[in-house]
């Protein structure tokens, strides 16, 4: 059996505006069937694997046990990491947890955030690398470059003869090219894309992490020794989490090992780590130029048209290898060759204090999702979406009143010693100072229209006095 360890972190930051640090890229919806999170979880589950390991961060606990729900997969546990220290933490907490029960089982490490269209090919791919893995290998998976890419890093082969689409030694590890290196990298057929993803025992890890990077393994046992249960979480202690260096698992392990073996893998996959990326996923007409959402092209050609929002419509017209995406607060145009520089202008927006450089206008929470709708001096309107069984804290505000019309199912309403059923259509008023709480009891989502008034609209204005998410 095989535990997958699913790295469900990251930045959201080259896929602006569509993701963002509030929502990045693996829980956003790309159009697909599932989020890119939801077809990790399902390529890694089925026969030969437990149930998933998965690690990631305080703003996103909710949205991945809410994901995961909906696909109905439940994960042997869920790690909060309270810092982002890249990704050799993550992967030596998940062996240092699974040791104690399974020291010589098989751990899968994958991101959450790659595109892999074909699961069975990929779940076949694993099950050749098996035996490998099993031997004592750490076997990374390669995948089979198709152009000459500079956004991706290489794995270089020892081109020496191997049995096709079999695990083979690995030369070394190459940085992301310039395009030149790349096409001849390309041209010689001795290199893979580094996918970030790898198959190794649970022991032989733990004994990689004790020869190249000993001095993370005390604060990590420790951080996991003294992790607290939160809710469904296990909390990892803040104290000694933040004493593990802040180092990626290639430059901590990998570059360092000698027992890696590359699984060669040629049956599509794609990080979407950039603009690019998505439009070589998206349907291309003639021009080949790909639509998302409500938008027009005019004698556009090679270039990329995505909008999100319900009543806009985004026109293109003459355009010629651009990028163009248009959402509710933000818009991003983009020349194909600069696409890898959206990072760039994120952290620029940042440093102006741009709200919508990490923010989106959706706040999801645990019990449902808000979206603000208009804001101006002294009143905000949002649309406040509850799901099914779920109710906000018991809590007041100091500085601002609320006007809630209910317009999609019975919402039950607390107002200091009153509870009161509100249907569609109906509306209530919180005054100022009230402890109030909203709940909804039924089986179909709960939507109302909150009219928020007062001094101080900020979302640090509230005091809770219970709170089933233990935000008290």
């Amino acid at each position: 059996m095989i535990t997958p360890i699913i790295l469900a972190g990251g930045s959201g930051t080259r896929l602006w505006p569509l993701s963002r640090k509030s929502y990045p890229k693996q829980f956003a919806d790309l159009g697909r069937e599932d989020t890119l999170f939801q077809a990790t979880a399902k390529r890694l589950t089925g026969q030969g694997f437990r149930r998933p390991v998965l690690l990631t961060s305080e703003d996103y606990r909710f949205i991945v046990t809410e994901q995961m729900g909906a696909v109905g997969i439940l994960p042997e546990v869920v790690f909060i990491e309270p810092t982002a220290r890249d990704t050799a933490p993550a992967v030596l907490i998940a062996a240092l947890f699974l040791q104690a029960d399974d020291p010589d089982g098989l751990m899968l490490v994958a991101p959450a955030d790659h595109a892999i269209p074909d699961d069975d090919a990929f779940r076949a791919a694993v099950e050749v690398a098996r035996p490998a893995a099993e031997a004592g290998s750490i076997v990374t998976f390669g995948i089979t470059p198709d152009r000459p890419e500079t956004g991706y890093g290489y794995l270089e082969l020892t081109g020496d003869d191997h049995p096709k689409g079999a695990p083979q030694p690995l030369k070394g590890f190459v940085e992301k090219p310039e395009e030149k290196r790349a096409a001849e990298m390309l041209a010689s057929g001795q290199f893979l894309w580094n996918g970030g993803i790898f198959l190794v025992s649970v022991k032989r890890i733990c004994d990689a992490f004790a020869q190249y990077a000993p001095d993370m393994i005390k604060p990590a046992q420790a951080a996991l020794n003294g992790a607290k249960q939160d809710l469904g979480f296990r909390r990892l202690d803040v104290v000694h989490w933040e004493q593990i260096s802040k180092i990626s698992i290639d430059y901590a392990i990998m570059e360092k090992a000698d027992n890696l073996m590359v699984m060669p893998f040629s049956d599509g996959w794609s990080d979407l780590g950039d603009w690019e990326a998505m439009r070589r996923i998206s349907d291309a007409d003639s021009t080949g130029t790909s639509l998302v959402g409500p938008a027009t092209a005019i004698e556009c050609t090679d270039s990329l048209l995505w909008a999100t929002h319900e009543g806009q419509e985004l026109v293109g017209v003459g355009l010629e290898n651009i990028v163009a995406v248009a959402m509710q607060d933000a818009v991003l145009v983009a020349d194909r060759r600069h696409v890898q520089d959206v990072k760039k202008a994120v952290t620029i927006l940042q440093d102006k204090q741009v709200k919508q450089a990490s923010q989106f206008t959706r706040d999801h929470r645990p019990w449902g999702w808000f979206d603000s709708l208009a804001m101006g001096a002294r009143f905000q309107v949002k649309r406040i979406v509850v799901t099914p069984g779920s109710k906000l804290s018991l809590q007041s505000h100091v500085h601002r009143a609320e006007h809630w019309i209910v317009v999609e199912g019975t919402a039950h309403v607390t107002v200091d010693e009153t509870v009161s059923m509100v249907t569609e259509d109906q509306s209530i008023f919180i005054p100022l100072g009230a402890v109030h709480r909203m709940e909804n009891r039924g089986k179909v989502n709960m939507t109302l229209i909150e009219v928020q008034t007062g001094i101080y609209l900020g979302e640090d204005d509230i005091f809770r006095y219970e709170d089933d998410y233990a935000r008290t």
